[in-house]
Formats: C-alpha cells, structure tokens, sequence
C-alpha cells in the first residue's frame, strides 16, 4: 500500500511484531510515510521499544540515541517526502483536469452493466437486503448505495 496512507495492515502487523533488539529496513522514507508527523511518530515509537529504524536510500539509521544531526536529517527528508507527494497529487489533479477539458478522461469505468443496474434497481425496490445484493453482484455495499442513489437522481 502506498506510504501516503498510516493505516497499513502489514505495517500495523509490523508495529506490532517489532521487539527490543531488531531491526526495521525500509527502503526510503518515502516508502515508510508521507507525512512528516507519521514519519516522526513511526521513527520514535520503533526506537522507544529499542528497534533500530534503517533507511537505505538515504544511509541513515535511527536507534533512539539519536544526535541532533540525525533527528534533523530525519526531520528535513521527511519534510522533502511530504514536499513531493503534494506536487505529485498537484501535478495528478491538474492533469484529470486539462484531461477531462480534452475529453480524454472518463474516470473509472463502471462495474455493472445496464441490466445489472436495472436488475440491483428492481431487487432493492422489493427490500431484498443490500449485502444480499453486494454478495450477489460481486460489489461492496458502498457501490451498491452509489448505484442506487445514481439511479434515484436521474
């Protein structure tokens, strides 16, 4: 899952695995988060249990007896990750954009087809449950209301 997002369920299992003594390789900061403040939290919370945090990329190792210098470096490149992942989604947002001006851009093409939809329509109009009809279709009941809430505005 991307580093943009803290709520991870390999990371969380990693969190919580993690024991004084060992050591968490990662790639780059980027890898481990996107925001300065989870960066700093993860960093900390790892080196207060007595793990060891490496960051290849960048060459540096944090083990909670840290210099100033290290907590500064830590605290700039993650500031550099946040920097670049807000010009990337920028740069995404402005390109739909020009995109959809273009009419290159559809967005995601839909799950269901029209007889789909028509038969989701017809199935909840008789109050067959939504999970019942999430499970039948292959769809969560997230897209199951979005359908339907579609076809009440149209």
């Amino acid at each position: 899952m991307s580093g943009g997002n803290a709520q991870r369920p390999q990371l969380t299992a990693l969190l919580g695995h993690a024991r004084e003594g060992d050591t968490v390789v990662v790639h780059s900061m980027d890898r481990l988060a996107r925001n300065l403040d989870d960066l700093r939290s993860l960093v900390n919370g790892l080196t207060e249990k007595g793990v060891r945090v490496e960051f290849i990329k960048e060459g540096l190792t944090f083990t909670g007896e840290d210099s100033a210098m290290s907590k500064l470096l830590l605290s700039v490149m993650g500031a550099f990750a946040e920097f670049e992942r807000s010009l990337i989604r920028e740069r995404q947002r402005e390109g739909i954009t020009a995109a959809k001006k273009a009419g290159g851009y559809k967005g995601r093409r839909k799950t269901l087809t029209a007889a789909q939809v028509s038969e989701l329509q017809r199935r909840a109009e008789k109050g067959e449950s939504k999970a019942s009809l999430a499970r039948d279709l292959g769809i969560s009941r997230e897209t199951v209301y979005q359908y339907l809430k579609t076809a009440r505005d149209v």
